[in-house]
């Protein structure tokens, strides 16, 4: 078992009930702190599980049991420069150089905000990018990609997802292989 930490954001229950913290507890969020900010309920997990497919998973029916809607998983799947130089340890400059393509090539282009001062990418597009040119490693470009369907399938409205994660961990690994074979090559000879 491993400990995995994430957040629920979730929605439709009244925080000034007097059984709101109790109706998580209950209905299996024993490991998570729950708070009301800015008209978001946050789940904030700290779950042990054979693997964070499992975690969110069982989360995010535990969050359904307890009566409140699952908005979305994070951590964010949506980044700034300066978010990416938080998660991967680097500086805000170094993320710019390589958003620029002083640093590297073929960085991913943003996908919100496109045209503006602040733009935003995909975090799983961006942690694969990183993970393929030796700047990240491999359980956090396959964390991100978890992430990323989880929140893909409660925007599809779906509460069962744990197959769904398995299924999508296993062909995300299988697609990281060759370019983990090339990489062995090329250090290899």
């Amino acid at each position: 078992m491993k400990m995995h930490e994430f957040c629920i954001i979730a929605s439709g229950l009244d925080p000034g009930a007097d059984d709101f913290e109790s109706r998580f507890y209950k209905a299996g969020c024993d490991d998570a702190t729950i708070a009301f900010q800015k008209g978001h309920i946050i789940v904030d997990f700290a779950r042990d599980a054979e693997s964070l497919e499992d975690a969110i998973a069982t989360a995010v029916e535990a969050v359904n049991r307890a009566g409140a809607k699952v908005d979305r998983v994070e951590p964010d799947p949506l980044v700034s420069l300066s978010d990416m130089a938080a998660r991967t340890g680097m500086t805000r400059a170094a993320m710019t150089n390589y958003f620029k393509g002083t640093r590297a090539k073929n960085f991913p282009a943003p996908v919100v905000k496109v045209t503006s001062d602040s733009p935003l990418w995909d975090w799983a597009t961006v942690a694969r990018w990183m993970y393929q040119n030796k700047k990240l490693e491999r359980e956090v470009a396959l964390s991100a990609e978890i992430v990323r369907e989880a929140n893909e399938a409660v925007t599809a409205g779906q509460v069962h997802i744990g197959e769904k994660l398995k299924r999508r961990a296993e062909e995300y690994s299988a697609e990281l292989e060759p370019h983990e074979r090339r990489q062995y090559h090329e250090a290899n000879g």
